[in-house]
């Protein structure tokens, strides 16, 4: 048996709690990890609420689908399946898996965790990691040199983003509030623009690619920065509505740019979290971590994570 957190129905963090369930089997093509991090993303804000109302027949459509909540995880193998090769028993490992908030997951997408980097730190990297990382690299196609806008640098992706965008050679400005200007700096932004004080869509300044994960301007604000032939990537946006959330945002930009405007959903690859390995031990990119909580105050993360306005990520030890 192990200690997970789990809910029977949607709503807000009071219907989450702890219980005893049934430790997850070892299949062949999996390692068992001993969880010792997680990290909340709006993935599981949205399974926890059932909001959007659209993904309802993915999340389910009364209740939930799944009992256990989240996906990150960074921790310990205690048990190879036959079919792995290249990791055995004490092997420190990150990546993600359904049911993360949890002792136990039974992982198949998983990369060694780096011996200088903390389980926390581990802990953050799946869903933000990697979508930051396809955002820039296989969606955006940033090159060296090229001027780069990042439109909500100051969350868990947007600092990630900020960051991966640096390491492959970006130009990069930062848009955030002023109490993340510093922030922003200190994690290799060439320039940073207080939305609160300049309209980064008025500088009259032009970029080679942009990634929004704010979704705070309409298009007809956000085609003024775009370069001839630049590239623009809708990373995020506002729940603005109950039944489509940021869908709405998103189809509004894809519709208003004629298509130009890029959308994706990041998948779970095993070399792109190897890639993320190599990034974080050579110190290219570091997460930012707001707060730790432990497993037992899991709703007290998940209500300030929705309040909104987290600096980096919100970290779960297990």
């Amino acid at each position: 048996m192990m200690k997970a957190l789990v809910r029977d129905r949607f709503g807000d963090p009071g219907v989450l709690r702890l219980e005893e369930i049934e430790r997850p089997s070892l299949e062949d093509d999996r390692v068992l990890v001993r969880v010792k991090a997680s990290s909340i993303n709006k993935a599981e804000w949205y399974g926890l609420t059932g909001r959007p109302l659209f993904a309802r027949p993915m999340m389910g459509l009364l209740r939930p689908r799944t009992r256990q909540i989240g996906t990150d995880f960074a921790g310990v193998v205690e048990a190879v399946g036959k079919d792995v090769k290249g990791f055995t028993v004490g092997d420190e490992v990150f990546g993600g898996r359904d049911g993360a908030y949890a002792e136990y997951v039974a992982a198949k997408s998983f990369a060694r965790k780096p011996a200088n980097v903390s389980f926390e730190e581990a802990g953050c990297m799946g869903i933000a990691g990697l979508t930051a990382l396809q955002a820039v690299r296989d969606h955006g196609e940033l090159r060296p040199g090229e001027r780069v806008l990042v439109n909500g640098a100051s969350g868990g992706v947007g600092t990630m983003t900020l960051q991966i965008a640096k390491a492959l050679g970006g130009q990069v400005t930062a848009v955030c509030s002023t109490r993340n200007v510093e922030q922003a700096r200190e994690l290799g932004a060439d320039r940073v623009i207080d939305y609160t004080q300049e309209d980064f869509t008025r500088t009259g300044d032009r970029y080679d690619l942009v990634l929004d994960v704010a979704g705070s301007r309409p298009w007809r604000r956000l085609r003024r920065v775009l370069a001839p032939g630049a590239r623009f990537v809708a990373i995020g946006a506002p729940s603005s509505t109950p039944i489509l959330g940021p869908l709405a945002h998103i189809a509004a930009i894809k519709i208003a740019s004629l298509g130009k405007a890029r959308f994706f959903v990041a998948k779970f690859r095993t070399e792109d979290l190897e890639t993320l390995a190599e990034m974080l031990e050579s110190g290219a990119l570091k997460p930012s971590i707001d707060r730790t909580y432990d497993l037992d105050r899991a709703q007290d993360a998940l209500r300030r994570f929705g309040e909104g306005h987290v600096r980096g990520k919100l970290v779960l030890t297990i």
